[in-house]
Parts: structure tokens; C-alpha cells; sequence
């Protein structure tokens, strides 16, 4: 019998660097500008991409520097994971932290990394960079991209 994956067997506070890393499914959600309502705290988000993010990869094109060029970047750490309720229901990072499964279209599944596009959960295509939007116009690109 063969161990179980790290995913399944390891914390977020126990994976290494390379499998923290791995864990990101590259569906670039995280990297989409999110609107807090004022009252209710609900989290939309938009269309409306980092300017850093690539759109046909969803992945950052300066990830290494991503911090330094975009001060508001949210790095993601096992503290910072568990304090964010507008991780995707599907991130890899909330589902771990949530003692669930990965799905079948993530890469460390399916063994592609093609998957997730494939399956239409990642951004691919259907985002619009932040320098092309003013922020009142922000509503307007507000999407709902369940699943």
C-alpha cells in the first residue's frame, strides 16, 4: 500500500517549500480585485485582474517581486490562509486547511496542469488587467464564477 499524498498526511504548517508552492492549482482567482461590502462584508469578486497577473498563464509575471511591485499582495502563508474568507471555495490552500480533498482537475491529481483551465476554473481568458479599469467602474465588473 502506497502513503497517502502530502496533502492528505501534512498540515499547511508542515509542507516543505516546494509543496506549499505546489499546492497552488494556478487558476489565478486569488490574483482578482475583490469588492467588500461596506455592511455585510460580503466578498465579490470581478473581472478585474493584478496587473502582475499574466492572463493566458494565471500565473504572476514578477512573482518573486510581486510584494515589492504591488504592496497589497497578499502573500500566502498557513496564518494568512486561515484568515482569509475570500479564498476560492475550491483553493487548494482552503481545502487542505479544511482537512478536504483536492479536486480531480488539480495539477498534483490529475497530473497536468492543463486541468484546471480545461475544467474552467481558472481566469484563463476572462480577465481584464486593473491599469485598463478605473476603480468606479469596479461594480460594473463583478462576476460570480461559482465552483
Amino acid at each position: 500500500m502506497s502513503e497517502p499524498p502530502f496533502w492528505k498526511r501534512k498540515t499547511l504548517q508542515e509542507l516543505s517549500r516546494d509543496e506549499w508552492e505546489s499546492l497552488c492549482d494556478g487558476c489565478g482567482k486569488c490574483c482578482l480585485v475583490k469588492l467588500q461590502d461596506p455592511d455585510t462584508d460580503e466578498i465579490s469578486y470581478t473581472d478585474v485582474s493584478c496587473k502582475l497577473l499574466d492572463g493566458a498563464t494565471c500565473r504572476c509575471s514578477d512573482y518573486a517581486r510581486r510584494k515589492k511591485r504591488v504592496p497589497d499582495c497578499v502573500v500566502l502563508t498557513p496564518a494568512v490562509v486561515a484568515d482569509l474568507s475570500w479564498m476560492p471555495a475550491t483553493c487548494a490552500y482552503r481545502l487542505v486547511r479544511e482537512g478536504r480533498d483536492l479536486a480531480w482537475w488539480h495539477p498534483l491529481v490529475s497530473g497536468d496542469p492543463d486541468t484546471v483551465h480545461e475544467a474552467g476554473i481558472s481566469v484563463r481568458g476572462r480577465v481584464i488587467s486593473e491599469t485598463l479599469v478605473k476603480d468606479a467602474e469596479l461594480p460594473d465588473h463583478v462576476v460570480d464564477w461559482s465552483g
